[in-house]
């Protein structure tokens, strides 16, 4: 996993009023746990967003009051109407000790069904995982290249040496589906006017799956 560094500085104060002063002077208020005792701090807010609205995990160093700590994040509050960080949560981890941490999803290759019409329905954007740190992708590759219309990859299906995925295993990551299956997926409601042309003597297009396809 890659690594980068951010700075920041011990909180005097620890409260509503302090929190909200640093807020007006562009600071985010943090906390790191996992080690002895817990730290708080604030970090400059413009330094986390660069970082934070990546699609890649990070292991932070952080340098707090002359002290380096290895972290990584473990949650992130942010405002409801202006999305601005109001809180980070930074956990320490150890080489010796397993951490668990949300990992993004990345997407390659092109898929037949596709190809003839299908539409790719994206269900997960990370999963969570269980690994040492010195273990821990940065992010977690999806290979696409042999879905068909119908075929979907499930968390079932990810393996990755000495990584534990904790999501559940019947849990679809991705999968490809016919035009007529996103319309009633994406627009629930719609199911009477798709199925007026039945009515009126239409019959259905027919959409045969692969041998051996795995539904979702």
């Amino acid at each position: 996993m890659k690594k980068v560094s951010l700075s920041g500085s011990l909180r005097e104060n620890v409260g509503k009023k302090d929190a909200k002063m640093h807020r007006r002077e562009f600071k985010v208020p943090c906390v790191l746990y996992g080690g002895k005792e817990q730290v708080h701090f604030v970090a400059e807010e413009k330094a986390l967003m660069k970082i934070m609205h990546t699609p890649v995990a990070y292991i932070f160093d952080l340098n707090i009051g002359g002290q380096t700590y290895s972290t990584i994040v473990q949650d992130v509050q942010y405002h409801p109407v202006t999305d601005r960080m109001l809180h980070v949560d930074f956990m320490e981890v150890m080489p010796e000790k397993p951490v668990t941490i949300g990992i993004p999803i990345k997407i390659s290759g092109v898929a037949p069904g596709v190809l003839r019409g299908g539409r790719l329905i994206k269900k997960m954007r990370k999963l969570v995982i269980k690994a040492l740190v010195q273990h821990l992708p940065d992010e977690l590759a999806v290979t696409i290249n042999g879905l068909e219309i119908g075929d979907s990859v499930k968390v079932s299906d990810m393996v990755l040496e000495n990584v534990t995925f904790l999501d559940p295993p019947n849990s679809v990551i991705l999968g490809v589906r016919t035009a007529r299956a996103v319309v009633e997926e994406v627009a629930p409601g719609t199911e009477g006017a798709a199925a007026a042309p039945a009515a009126a003597g239409a019959a259905a297009p027919a959409v045969a799956a692969p041998a051996g396809a795995k539904k979702a």
